[in-house]
């Protein structure tokens, strides 16, 4: 336990230090961001949570966005390439979130539902995790060091969990890479917004990578050392 806490306070101390080039998007707004719907767990956990000072780029951060595909407003949708989960809300809109996505090799993409939601989930780290990484607790507490972060939705096929999820982070340095072993990844602050829009049932699109032209490019900063990439793609 004490080295997987030692390997999570050396990806915490990583800045993001890349490079984020966007094509304009009149449409893009910022979306405001409120603690107005956290419990009072949520500010007990985040008030001292370790990434407090650090930045997402403002590319990634909450945005309200036209939204010209077709799926149904309640949808879930999430671009792979772009590094974007996007709500889908009436007449044209949809909340636009940045994201880590899975690493290609791991990357997951599919149809799915919500079929479980969970606040402050606790993290059991599965066997093939385990065996691809040492020094893996079998069970992590709910809490902000937890790489699950404030909420976790569960994506379910013919009503089978499918391992993957939509979750917060402690990592926020990461979002707009890919570099998890599938999981979508968000701020504690955006999975907190999402979760309280979505219910049981919402349906989830992933779609894989290559399926278009990246609306942002970026250039990473210097690799980190390769146990802490592991440690950092766990999740």
């Amino acid at each position: 336990m004490r080295s997987f806490a030692l390997a999570l306070a050396g990806l915490a101390a990583l800045s993001l230090g890349g490079c984020v080039t966007a094509r304009h998007d009149p449409s893009a707004r910022l979306d405001a961001s409120t603690t107005a719907n956290w419990t009072p767990r949520d500010r007990e956990f985040l008030t001292n949570a370790p990434h407090a000072h650090t930045p997402v780029p403002v590319p990634y951060q909450r945005h309200l966005v036209d939204y010209h595909r077709k799926e149904a407003p309640g949808t879930i949708v999430v671009e792979s390439d772009d590094r974007y989960l996007y709500y889908v809300l009436p007449e044209g809109k949809a909340l636009r979130y940045g994201v880590t996505v899975g690493e290609e090799a791991l990357a997951w993409s599919g149809v799915a539902t919500i079929g479980r939601m969970q606040e402050w989930p606790a993290w059991v780290p599965t066997q093939e995790i385990k065996q691809r990484l040492a020094n893996i607790p079998d069970y992590v507490k709910p809490g902000a060091h937890n790489p699950l972060g404030a909420r976790a939705l569960y994506l379910y096929q013919d009503n089978k969990d499918t391992l993957f999820r939509i979750h917060g982070t402690n990592q926020p340095e990461y979002i707009g890479r890919a570099i998890s072993s599938g999981c979508i990844r968000m701020t504690n602050e955006d999975a907190i917004d999402l979760f309280n829009r979505v219910k049981i049932g919402t349906p989830v699109v992933v779609l894989p990578p290559g399926r278009g032209p990246r609306l942002f490019s970026f250039t990473a900063p210097a690799a980190p050392p390769a146990s802490q990439v592991m440690a950092a793609s766990a999740f």
